[in-house]
């Protein structure tokens, strides 16, 4: 199985896609889009599979407190907001579960934070974790930041991960 990443595009047909996730399929049928197209404030990234829209990741810059930073890095860094590309969401099609598309979505994430650290100037990932992607990333050295403010009221709360530069596998 041969899948494929590339940028969003606005003609590509979004309804189909199911992961099982209600928050997150809401997010990528009616959000992703605007977001991408109109607002300027995130690019989604989809995994194509024989034509089908198998999973996809959205993007933004982002930046993190130097506080935050874990403490063995701190050390090195300026205290002051240092950027960051931040994964906000990442999803697969439940059609399509098991087959890689989420680690391949991943891998193209890594690629963009490189791309952006040559660029821009980037120390690592942050991702929103859903509860229960944390092993996931945990998987790939990320982890686990202190959040010190910011509440969703009644929906879970994402869990704030971080990986620096130097941890990000080579492909």
């Amino acid at each position: 199985m041969e899948i494929h990443v590339r940028r969003l595009q606005p003609e590509d047909d979004r309804a189909a896609f199911t992961s099982g996730d209600p928050d997150l399929d809401r997010f990528f049928h009616r959000f992703a889009g605007q977001n991408q197209f109109r607002h300027h404030i995130g690019t989604t990234y989809v995994a194509v599979v024989e034509g089908s829209l198998a999973g996809y990741a959205t993007l933004a810059a982002s930046h993190i407190e130097g506080e935050a930073v874990p403490a063995k890095l701190r050390r090195r860094l300026p205290d002051y907001p240092l950027p960051t590309l931040r994964l906000a969401r990442l999803a697969v099609d439940e059609r399509f579960g098991g087959r890689g598309v989420g680690l391949t979505l991943l891998r193209s994430v890594f690629d963009v934070a490189i791309r952006m650290k040559d660029e821009l100037g980037c120390i690592g990932v942050v991702v929103d974790a859903k509860p229960g992607a944390v092993p996931f990333y945990q998987r790939f050295g990320f982890v686990i930041l202190d959040t010190l403010e910011g509440r969703l009221g009644e929906r879970p709360e994402p869990v704030v991960m971080f990986l620096a530069m130097g941890g990000i596998p080579s492909p």
